[in-house]
């Protein structure tokens, strides 16, 4: 069947794409690898399909035909910029979307598995390339992306995942039986960050019960279960030992380290660096056993002070990773109002044609800073809840049955 398209001539990009990747910094080896790659045999790519639904190809003579519509690959990346503009009308403020796209010092990140980075680091970047010079189109010239960053394949079980052949983890069905954070924790820091990574029920297993409940919520139950038992609220601190203050520089600093590492999109290193932070607090917790200074009440409620703080100040590097728990955690700390905003799904009339539709949005405006934030003496505490659950070796060849169901 002969038939006609519109074709993206990406080859006349190349040039520029390879100048552009020249001055990319900080990227991950492997995306940096795949783009060249892609530039190296860039073909020309067709924009259009022969569809009855879509959208309609915006020129005379085109938009009005039943048959051919814009596929959607090319589509679907302009909506980073639509939907900007859309977001600025609803702030009312039209042109608030510039500051984002054509403000020099903007940035710009776009997170995907690696199956995605064509349509990133080559196709989205050469159509704002056209758009964008050497004449600008009436939106003026736009900005590049300043990174994309994209992690391997996940598997599950040696398996690729597969929804036809059952090899797959439904969101829905998972919270039904696990803890959001769990889940969050397991990708954070074991995910596919730079190479391909198998899921395992076993490992994931393992990492819930002595990472998250024998580790950091272990930690954060005893130093709360012990403070309010024996004060009911956060006691006040004496004089501190070197131990005490050695501690809390190292947590602190923390702040610094972990939000080097986020900066640069390294997420496993950054949850690895706040899980040994955690593993220090445990130290201290255990070195100094204020369990065994009832003799002694000043220096136990010291030693509680300082592992509180430390608490307090881990769940903030923490929250990035694990929201559900850092608000509980905040609570469970005497804290009130919002620690770790979440997202919503608000229904909105579209502002052309009245058509209702949802959005996912949120106000992140409240919630916690990236800072040691110094906790109230006197704030009253309560015996905590387990923030984590353990899980029973059941679980296991329950997840695997279901697979071979």
């Amino acid at each position: 069947m002969e038939t006609e398209h519109f074709f993206l001539d990406l080859p006349a990009f190349a040039e520029q794409l390879n100048a552009w990747l020249d001055t990319r910094e900080g990227w991950r080896p492997n995306v940096l690898k795949f783009s060249r790659n892609l530039i190296a045999d860039l073909q020309p790519r067709a924009i259009t399909r022969d569809l009855e639904w879509g959208v309609p190809i915006p020129l005379d003579g085109w938009r009005d035909r039943d048959d051919k519509r814009i596929y959607v690959w090319f589509d679907a990346v302009i909506g980073y910029l639509s939907a900007s503009v859309e977001w600025a009308r609803r702030a009312g403020d039209p042109e608030a979307w510039r500051k984002w796209w054509q403000d020099p010092d903007a940035e710009a990140f776009y997170f995907m598995g690696k199956d995605n980075i064509v349509f990133h680091s080559v196709i989205w970047p050469s159509i704002l390339l056209g758009y964008s010079g050497p004449k600008p189109g009436s939106l003026g010239a736009l900005n590049l992306p300043t990174e994309v960053v994209s992690s391997e394949y996940l598997t599950m079980e040696g398996r690729k995942f597969s929804s036809s052949r059952r090899v797959v983890i439904y969101v829905r069905d998972f919270l039904e039986r696990y803890d959001a954070d769990a889940l969050r924790y397991f990708i954070a820091v074991a995910g596919p960050e730079a190479t391909d990574t198998d899921f395992t029920w076993s490992e994931f297993r393992r990492r819930n019960n002595d990472e998250l409940v024998a580790g950091w919520g272990n930690l954060v139950n005893r130093s709360i279960s012990m403070a309010a038992k024996n004060f009911g609220e956060i006691p006040a601190a004496g004089a501190l030992t070197a131990e005490d203050t050695t501690l809390l520089e190292a947590v602190r600093a923390g702040f610094g380290t972990v939000g080097d590492l986020l900066a640069k999109h390294r997420q496993k290193a950054a949850i690895s660096e706040a899980m040994r932070i955690v593993g220090e607090v445990n130290k201290y917790f255990s070195d100094q056993s204020p369990w065994k200074l009832k003799e002694d009440k000043a220096r136990m409620g010291t030693v509680l002070h300082v592992a509180l703080q430390a608490v307090r100040d881990c769940n903030t590097l923490l929250t990035p990773f694990l929201p559900h728990a850092a608000q509980q955690i905040h609570e469970l700390l005497g804290g009130t109002g919002v620690h770790a905003p979440m997202p919503q799904i608000v229904d909105v009339q579209d502002l052309d044609n009245g058509l209702t539709y949802p959005i996912l949005t949120g106000d992140y405006t409240a919630g916690a800073t990236w800072t040691a934030v110094p906790i109230v003496a006197g704030t009253a505490l309560a015996a905590p809840t387990p923030v984590f659950r353990k899980l029973d070796e059941s679980i296991v060849e329950e997840e695997l049955a279901r697979l071979q169901s």
